[in-house]
C-alpha cells in the first residue's frame, strides 16, 4: 500500500449503513487487546461477503478521548455513550478488562448503559470477565453462562444466583453468548456468524483468518 493510500485508509470516516448490524464494542481503560480485536476481526469482515446483512462495527466509551488498553494499545472511541448522538444497538460486546472484577463494577453510568442496550439489542455478548459486567447489570440471572476459567469460581461467589457453565468456552442462552475469552473470542464470534449466516460463511470468515473452524470441535453449550 502507498503512503497516500495509507493516509487515506486511516482518515476514513466511519459509515454506519441502514441496512446492517450495528455491533458497538464497549470498551475502557484497561481493555484487554485479544477480547476487543478478536471478536472485532470476525464481524468486520461480514462486510466482505455478498448476500447476508453484514455488520457495522464502532467502539463506545464514556469519552472520545484515547483509552489505553491493558497491553498499552491507545484507540479512539467513535462514539461516547454517555451522550445521546448513539446509533441503535443490535448486538453489544463487551471485552474483558483489568478491572471488570472489582472498580469497573461499580461504574453507575456504565452499567447502566449496558441495562439501556440489552432493551432492544438482538444480542448481548461478553468475552473473558466481560461477563462481570453483564452480570452486575442483572442480564444473566435467569440464563446459563460463562466465563474466563481462571475466574468461574469469582464468578459464582460474586454473583452466586447465576447458573455457570463450567467446561464450555462459550455458552449460548437466549439471546446472550458468553465465552471464556482469550483465542476462544474468536470462535464464539464466528459461534454468531454461523448462527446469523450459516457455515459457509463462518467458514470463509475463518478460512480469511487462517483459523481452522469447526463447531464441534470447540467445547460449548447451548441452552435449548
Amino acid at each position: 500500500m502507498n503512503p497516500n493510500a495509507r493516509k487515506n485508509k486511516a482518515n476514513k470516516e466511519l459509515i454506519i449503513k441502514p441496512d446492517r448490524y450495528n455491533v458497538a464494542f464497549l470498551i475502557m481503560n484497561g481493555t484487554y487487546n485479544t477480547e476487543f480485536t478478536a471478536p472485532f476481526d470476525i464481524f468486520q469482515h461480514t462486510q466482505y461477503r455478498e448476500n447476508i446483512k453484514a455488520m457495522n462495527v464502532f467502539t463506545v466509551a464514556n469519552t472520545l478521548d484515547p483509552i489505553t488498553t491493558f497491553e498499552g494499545v491507545k484507540i479512539l472511541p467513535d462514539f461516547d455513550y454517555t451522550k445521546n448522538n448513539m446509533p441503535s444497538i443490535d448486538i453489544l460486546v463487551v471485552p474483558s478488562a483489568e478491572h471488570h472484577l472489582d472498580t469497573d463494577l461499580e461504574d453507575v453510568v456504565m452499567i447502566s448503559f449496558v441495562k439501556k442496550v440489552d432493551e432492544k439489542a438482538k444480542f448481548m455478548t461478553s468475552h473473558c470477565d466481560g461477563a462481570f459486567v453483564l452480570a452486575k447489570a442483572g442480564l444473566l440471572d435467569t440464563i446459563i453462562s460463562t466465563t474466563f476459567p481462571g475466574d468461574l469460581n469469582k464468578y459464582q461467589k460474586m454473583f452466586p444466583q447465576l447458573n455457570v457453565k463450567k467446561n464450555s468456552l462459550f455458552v449460548h442462552d437466549g439471546k446472550y453468548i458468553t465465552s471464556a475469552g482469550g483465542a476462544k473470542s474468536f470462535e464464539a464470534s464466528l459461534y454468531l456468524c454461523e448462527y446469523l449466516y450459516g457455515k459457509e460463511v463462518a467458514q470463509s470468515l475463518a478460512k480469511g483468518l487462517v483459523i481452522d473452524w469447526d463447531v464441534n470441535k470447540v467445547p460449548h453449550f447451548i441452552a435449548q
